[in-house]
């Protein structure tokens, strides 16, 4: 699991450096990876890269 995790977050991170900011949603429905690992892989992005990671209420991310 830990590797689908750390690869969920590669793709998620290239994802919004190459698109910008993006809600959950729509990171699930244009990555391919499911809601839960999504989720997980947000997680993992928090607590590993924190400082260049945002988070908003509304859940959406984006790099800083």
């Amino acid at each position: 699991m830990l590797n689908t995790i750390g690869d969920a977050a590669g793709k998620i991170w290239q994802y919004l450096d190459q698109n910008g900011s993006a809600s959950v949603t729509k990171i699930t429905n244009e990555t391919g990876i499911n809601k839960n690992d999504v989720q997980r892989a947000i997680g993992w992005l928090l607590k590993r890269a924190s400082s260049q990671l945002r988070c908003s209420r509304t859940e959406t991310l984006s790099l800083k």
